[in-house]
């Protein structure tokens, strides 16, 4: 009987250390794959005022002063300067980045709160042409 007792409880611990370890690997799946749809999508890059958030395609992101917290106010002549930093319809937000929901439908990377946007008239990586543009431009930090 005390050998049939032990190895029952050797199969529980067992189970229950598999069921743990597949919780664990679910867990570590989900964060990560939050976070690299987020961080994916966002990059650091160097310029002559030090490191500032750039999009995908490398170049300098900026924040508008007249946005509310989460709420895009640039649209028609002003999108038009400063285009939107989209945000694919798969992709997640994570930790300090968001999505807006602008009121067009399109939807909008967001850090800590504050919508990011492109600038026209930066051409390449490390571009800061934007910064303080009518005083309500700023780079977009890290």
């Amino acid at each position: 009987m005390i050998g049939i007792a032990n190895a029952h409880a050797r199969t529980r611990r067992r189970d229950v250390v598999t069921s743990l370890k597949f919780i664990s690997v679910l867990a570590a799946i989900a964060a990560t794959t939050t976070v690299a749809f987020a961080a994916s999508s966002v990059a650091t890059v160097d310029t002559a005022k030090g490191q500032v958030l750039a999009g995908d395609n490398g170049m300098t992101l900026y924040t508008f002063k007249k946005d509310a917290a989460d709420v895009s106010n640039c649209y028609d002549k002003c999108a038009a300067n400063w285009p939107p930093f989209i945000a694919k319809a798969d992709a997640v937000a994570g930790g300090a980045y968001s999505i807006v929901t602008r009121k067009d439908g399109g939807r909008q990377w967001a850090k800590d709160g504050k919508p990011l946007y492109y600038w026209v008239k930066d051409s390449r990586k490390g571009d800061i042409t934007g910064d303080g543009v009518m005083g309500v431009w700023d780079l977009a930090r890290p």
